[in-house]
């Protein structure tokens, strides 16, 4: 069997940190409807600091998840699943196909065995 090398930092990478907090999925979350001000997402969060969620928005931006655009005085910050839909094409999908054979290969194993069981039982009836 061939060894399994871990692969140079990947292009996904920061994307992964940035979901992997809680924060920052649900300000994901809250961008999915439409985008947001940057002071709606301070309003939307209020035990964090305005400086907490910059700090948040910052990693969202440098993962791609997050475009921001200037709109008079404000910052309006979009949801962008580019990055979400790569991490899908990468990684769910083919576990998808792997786990869609596994429950295949469970569901024949599961019907042969439950058409034994029965034949077993029906065999049992007719003797008595």
């Amino acid at each position: 069997m061939g060894k399994i090398v871990a692969h140079p930092a990947d292009a996904l990478d920061p994307v992964w940190k940035a979901l992997s907090d809680a924060t920052r999925r649900a300000i994901l979350d809250f961008l999915r409807d439409r985008p947001r001000t940057t002071t709606e997402i301070v309003e939307s969060f209020p035990h964090l600091s305005r400086f907490g969620v910059m700090k948040h928005l910052d990693v969202l931006r440098q993962a791609h998840l997050v475009s921001t655009r200037e709109a008079g005085r404000q910052r309006v910050n979009s949801l962008n699943v580019v990055p979400i839909r790569q991490i899908y094409e990468r990684w769910v999908g083919p576990f998808q196909e792997l786990w869609s054979g596994e429950l295949l290969r469970i569901k024949e194993i599961a019907e042969k065995d439950g058409l034994g069981a029965r034949r077993a039982t029906a065999g049992r009836r007719k003797k008595h």
